[in-house]
């Protein structure tokens, strides 16, 4: 196996974190999914991580409960919702993919082309770990900065324009701002074929500009957009989005026990779980474009 590189960028490291409680979860007698890959990816800083909140938690089993719920949760509803579209869908992009391993854990059929897209810290980073570990479809890690042209990329993979393609977007748009992330909704939907799927998860304004300004934070404060309207975000550029809230019936899976503030109230923290269909874009949506 290749030296491992290291990862040092504080954004990256946000999805060490995401494979710790994804470790955690792994581990529960009652999991909502297997990532076995989880716990090899951490590292040692992960692992240093997990130590010191098994240590802060071990006299608080709620405290730990509540600290890896979102994660589980949200895991598991797009585990569910890719597993869902799969028999109309062979072509997925995983933008922002972090140390995502569903390539080597989810059923897909063999024939299924997945192209990963991150930055080079985080590709390199995976790569060196899990070289050797046999995906079950064919799956293609692709080095790319979200925020600079990427599709081209991606073509030259062989990524067809023509074929509906199921795209997820876990974890990335609250790191982006609203110009990059009209930008990258824009290109999506050029290289989307009618009939494709997207999913994706955002916070609301209130839980962006508090969490930006909590600086111990070692995930909010990186945060750099937030809306109560996704619904208008997605339909401004041909997605017709459904959004749930993690802890409603649909995105619960008995690990929330909140009641959740309606959504015509604002100036709530909350977030959003978005699931979407290409749907045609007008010349009206495009004028709408920010």
């Amino acid at each position: 196996m290749s030296e491992i590189p290291d990862i040092k960028d504080e954004v990256c490291r946000t999805a060490l974190l995401m494979a710790v409680k994804r470790a955690i979860e792994t581990d529960r007698s009652d999991h909502l999914f297997d990532d076995s890959l989880a716990a090899q990816l951490v590292g040692e800083t992960g692992q240093a991580w997990r130590e010191k909140w098994e240590q802060e938690d071990s006299v608080n089993s709620l405290g730990r409960a509540l600290r890896i719920q979102f994660v589980a949760v949200r895991t598991r509803f797009f585990d569910d919702f890719i597993l869902s579209v799969l028999p109309e869908i062979n072509q997925i992009v995983f933008l922002g993919v972090g140390l995502d391993t569903r390539a080597f854990r989810l059923p897909f059929p063999p024939e299924t082309r997945l192209y990963e897209l991150d930055l080079p810290e985080l590709i390199q980073y995976k790569e060196a770990i899990l070289q050797d570990k046999q995906a079950k479809c064919h799956r293609y890690a692709i080095a790319a900065d979200l925020t600079q042209p990427w599709s081209h990329l991606l073509l030259q993979q062989g990524f067809k324009v023509g074929v509906p393609t199921l795209w997820l977007i876990e974890g990335l748009l609250m790191y982006l701002n609203e110009a990059e992330i009209h930008e990258l909704l824009k290109t999506i939907s050029y290289l989307s074929a009618d009939g494709s799927y997207l999913g994706a998860d955002l916070v609301s304004v209130k839980s962006w500009r508090v969490g930006s300004q909590h600086q111990n934070g070692l995930i909010s404060k990186h945060w750099r957009f937030g809306t109560d309207e996704p619904e208008q975000l997605f339909a401004d550029h041909g997605w017709n989005a459904s959004i749930i809230q993690p802890g409603e019936i649909r995105a619960n899976y008995g690990r929330y026990a909140v009641d959740l503030t309606p959504r015509e109230i604002k100036g709530v923290r909350r977030s959003f779980l978005v699931t979407a269909k290409k749907e045609e874009v007008t010349v009206q949506q495009l004028l709408n474009i920010k």
